[in-house]
């Protein structure tokens, strides 16, 4: 009888992660991230036999380190003005899109596949800034994929110079394919919407009005950003000078988060040539754009570490530096950006309770 009733218990009381994780996404979300700093910082460094090179952390240059975090400070206040330059003229102030980039960045390395969360938040702070959709979308959209195409063109320049040097290798060749099917979309969608508006938005309407549950005007919505998208487009296109600003802010953003990756190897003793830093890192970037982790968690280590090995760095000093300039370029972004989400919330509010009182 007792074990009966103790077998019934066990069956009605939830697993421990259920009671840990509850419904709440949220709440889940933060065990995820719990669990991946456990891999990252306890596991991974086993599996790397930095256990036993824990002299390394005794000797490292402190001034180095904190180089390399304002070099990504440097990197994400490119990003910002990236987003500033694709934005129509005068659509917020500086400070403003930057929170709201930290906002989106702390998402984005939080969700699986975050790029599509991120940028679901990005366009919703963005439109309570007072930008229209079409513009917002586009932003975004040139932001996420004109940027992946310049680290392309940083990545294939940085391979010119290096295969001759230290030879051809299979994984520069999946880079490619997934670089250049990433040019060839980009290229596809800007000459689908410049080209052929008119057949884009009928096959829209087309696609849009099968789906079921869609509320009342939201076809009509959809053509209208479309459009948007579509002007906007060829108003940047004509902009040469616009279009300058974009790729200078997008290369700016790679090459001093590549350089933080540099100043943090130097901490630890060693230092990589340009090239082999630039390979090493653009076969990491390029390879985590497809969306498997959150911010490519896993899959920036998995390739970091091999590839600067393979230049010539020792795996321990490799694995620590990896570790903490993923530390300053992953994870310190999430509870800034969280910071700057709340900021941002509470500037808005203040704002509409100005607005409501000038009302009344």
């Amino acid at each position: 009888m007792t074990e009966r009733a103790s077998a019934t218990e066990a069956q009605g009381r939830p697993s421990l992660w259920r009671r840990l994780a509850g419904r709440h996404p949220f709440r889940r979300g933060a065990l995820v991230i719990l669990l991946a700093l456990v891999a990252e910082y306890l596991v991974l460094p086993q599996i790397g036999g930095v256990r036993r090179s824990l002299h390394l952390l005794a000797r490292v240059n402190i001034g180095f380190v904190v180089l390399g975090a304002l070099l990504e400070v440097a990197s994400l206040a490119s990003y910002a003005e990236l987003t500033r330059a694709v934005l129509p003229p005068g659509a917020s102030r500086f400070s403003r899109i930057w929170r709201i980039d930290l906002s989106t960045l702390a998402v984005s390395h939080v969700l699986p596949g975050g790029t599509a969360g991120g940028d679901g938040l990005g366009y919703r702070l963005l439109t309570d800034e007072g930008v229209n959709g079409g513009d917002a979308g586009l932003a975004l959209a040139i932001q996420g994929i004109g940027s992946a195409l310049v680290l392309n063109a940083i990545l294939w320049l940085a391979l010119i110079v290096s295969i001759p040097l230290s030879g051809f290798s299979p994984v520069y060749a999946t880079a490619a394919i997934v670089g250049a099917l990433l040019l060839a979309t980009f290229a596809g969608v800007v000459l689908l919407l410049t080209k052929g508006e008119e057949g884009a938005a009928t096959a829209l309407r087309a696609l849009l009005g099968r789906l079921p549950f869609l509320k009342p005007g939201a076809v009509r919505t959809a053509d209208r950003i479309l459009h948007q998208i579509a002007a906007r487009i060829r108003v940047m296109a004509a902009d040469r000078a616009l279009m300058r600003r974009a790729v200078l802010w997008a290369a700016a953003n790679w090459l001093f988060d590549a350089a933080s990756l540099f100043v943090f190897l130097a901490a630890f003793g060693h230092i990589e040539d340009p090239d082999g830093l630039l390979v090493a890192y653009g076969l990491a970037y390029v390879l985590a754009a497809i969306p498997v982790t959150p911010g490519g968690l896993g899959i920036v280590e998995g390739v970091l570490v091999p590839s600067l090995v393979g230049f010539g760095a020792t795996r321990a000093v490799a694995v620590v530096a990896v570790i903490g300039y993923r530390l300053v370029n992953f994870w310190l972004p999430i509870p800034v950006g969280a910071g700057a989400y709340l900021s941002l919330r509470a500037g808005s509010g203040r704002r509409n309770s100005h607005q409501a009182k000038a009302g009344a």
